[in-house]
């Protein structure tokens, strides 16, 4: 930040972050910045899911970046984060479906772990050798990872990050004995590099890259876990026996959906996210280099990466979740823009049956999180309806004749796309987002 003669701030035209959380989301800490209405954020992101999920000491699934206050944003406000680029710096990942040892957390897994040796809660480790055996408490000495993987895989990067391949034992050991200089992990981080347990199951297939962002958003207004910061992975909060417990209502209420694992949060997408802090604190992380809908393995190539972003604050819009504009290629086959000749075809119709004017409209996405994806689903629906001020069963009408119910994340993120008229969205001040990202 700089200061005025009157020792009042103003925001940085661009904000470097190269801080990482312990994997808590704490609003009473201090945030980064601020940055300028309109400012950048670059930052540098640590690999997510896997990293920190063996790494007892972090206490959320991931090592998200310290927030970054926003000059002007208010409770109340939202804030439009225009993700200007991505790039992964990792030349390897790997991943797999997960398995929790018994015995090693308190409850939750993620965010709860405790060396089965000495009983230290959230044990330091180091790394001895490779393996799924490798990460041991420094206190004791016992193998203290809280999770293994159950099938997975290692998966390397050509080197303009346009494809990966899966690969054999022998590789996969090579690599896990040089495993954060291969996953460009950075300084400041803690976590231990998956690339260590040298999982080998799948082997010789290849894949595209097309990276997003797993975390992306606004701090909660309550302290919780960052991968819990959304309303699947956040119903594991509901009573647990840790220090992070919450009720329903204090879920519902502080959670910002940061944690969204939606694939269509790429680069030169717009991602609306409300505002439940004073400064809003912005932060990210979690970095997947692809996934497919759904991320129904439970987890993907969790890579480091650099990010800029460009963030504006939309004063008075006080929305509950994100909403979200993606890249015009990423939209539900429904609910794209209607070409010229369709338009052209449709005014025809029009004119046969007495339709004075076509409906002017463009494409929005509500994301809905919950416990199970009939939840999550309701949850966006009703998102939709209260920001748009439509009805419930409008909403549910469009999202089936112009839109899609998309899964971001099973158990419980959906995407609920649909066109909506264009002076709603200007009504919100959100018009200028899909002329801009659609042409219209």
């Amino acid at each position: 930040m700089t200061e005025t003669p009157d020792n009042s701030t103003v925001g940085a035209r661009s904000v470097f972050v190269t801080e990482l959380t312990n994997g808590i989301l704490d609003p009473a800490l201090p945030m980064l910045g601020p940055v300028a209405n309109g400012g950048i954020i670059i930052a540098n992101t640590a690999p997510g899911c896997w990293g920190p999920m063996i790494t007892p000491a972090i206490r959320g699934g991931h090592e998200v970046t310290r927030p970054v206050a926003v000059e002007g944003a208010e409770v109340g406000d939202a804030i439009a984060i225009r993700i200007r680029s991505l790039v992964v710096t990792s030349s390897a990942s790997a991943s797999g479906s997960d398995e929790a040892v018994t015995g090693r957390f308190n409850g939750d897994p993620f965010c709860a772990g405790v060396c089965p040796g000495c009983g230290t809660k959230w044990p330091e480790t180091r790394i001895e050798g490779i393996g799924q055996s490798a990460i041991r408490c420094v206190k004791c000495g016992a193998d203290a990872t809280p999770f293994t993987i159950a099938h997975g895989y290692t998966i390397a990067f050509d080197d303009e990050r346009t494809v990966g391949l899966t690969v054999g034992k022998s590789a996969a050991e090579e690599m896990a004995h040089r495993a954060a200089a291969v996953m460009a992990v950075p300084d400041t981080s803690v976590q231990n590099p998956v690339l260590t347990f040298a999982p080998s199951d799948l082997v010789a297939v290849a894949t595209r890259l097309r990276p997003f962002l797993g975390q992306l958003g606004t701090t909660p207004s309550i302290a919780m876990p960052d991968s819990h910061n959304a309303g699947d992975f956040g119903a594991f909060l509901l009573g647990a026996p840790h220090e992070y417990s919450v009720t329903e209502e204090q879920l519902l209420a502080n959670k910002t959906d940061g944690h969204l694992d939606v694939n269509t949060v790429r680069e030169g997408a717009v991602l609306i996210c409300p505002v439940k802090v004073p400064g809003a604190g912005i932060y990210l992380g979690d970095m997947h280099a692809f996934q497919g809908d759904g991320e129904i393995a439970g987890h993907t190539a969790d890579v480091a990466g650099t990010v800029v972003l460009e963030v504006h604050v939309i004063k008075g819009l006080k929305i509950d979740g994100p909403i979200l504009f993606p890249v015009a290629d990423d939209l539900p086959y429904l609910a794209r823009p209607l070409t010229e000749n369709e338009l052209h075809s449709a005014r025809a119709v029009a004119a046969r049956h007495g339709v004075a004017e076509i409906e002017a409209d463009a494409p929005i996405t509500f994301i809905g999180t919950g416990a199970d994806l009939n939840k999550a689903t309701d949850n966006g629906l009703t998102r939709a309806a209260d920001v748009l001020g439509m009805s419930f069963d409008e909403v549910r009408n469009r999202a089936t004749v112009v839109g899609a119910i998309e899964i971001g994340r099973n158990p419980g993120v959906v995407r609920v796309t649909f066109r909506t008229p264009l002076s709603a969205l200007d009504r919100l001040g959100l018009g200028s987002f899909p002329r801009g990202l659609y042409g219209i």
